[in-house]
């Protein structure tokens, strides 16, 4: 079971991006997804996630900018980002809240996708 993110790139100021993430493996159920931050020299900090039923929680810097969406189908989770800032360069970890036998369930981390914002 893994976590793959990819999408992650140079932008300017003001511009846009989508990154994705998808798992794969034998899950038998996929619960909350997220996506989490990691700006150079700073801790690992929430930007939004949604659970199953697609209810969405946004940390305060991403409201009104960032969009969480996710496709059960296709195991995937997205964000898109607009009106980027500098401030929102981070490597992006997505996390996945997965059952992945009868019992088991625990939480799965991405390896990371760097966002770059120049100004």
């Amino acid at each position: 079971v893994q976590l793959q993110a990819s999408g992650g790139g140079l932008v300017q100021t003001g511009g846009s991006l989508r990154i994705s993430c998808v798992a794969s493996g034998v899950i038998y159920r996929i619960n909350t997804m997220g996506w989490y931050r990691q700006p150079p020299g700073k801790q690992r900090e929430l930007v939004a996630d949604i659970t199953s039923d697609g209810s969405t929680n946004y940390a305060e810097p991403a409201k009104g900018r960032f969009t969480i969406s996710r496709d059960n189908a296709k195991k995937t989770v997205y964000l898109q980002m607009n009106c980027l800032e500098p401030e929102d360069t981070a490597v992006y970890y997505c996390k996945a809240d997965l059952q992945t036998g009868w019992v088991t369930t625990k939480d799965y981390w991405g390896q990371g996708t760097l966002v770059t914002v120049s100004s």
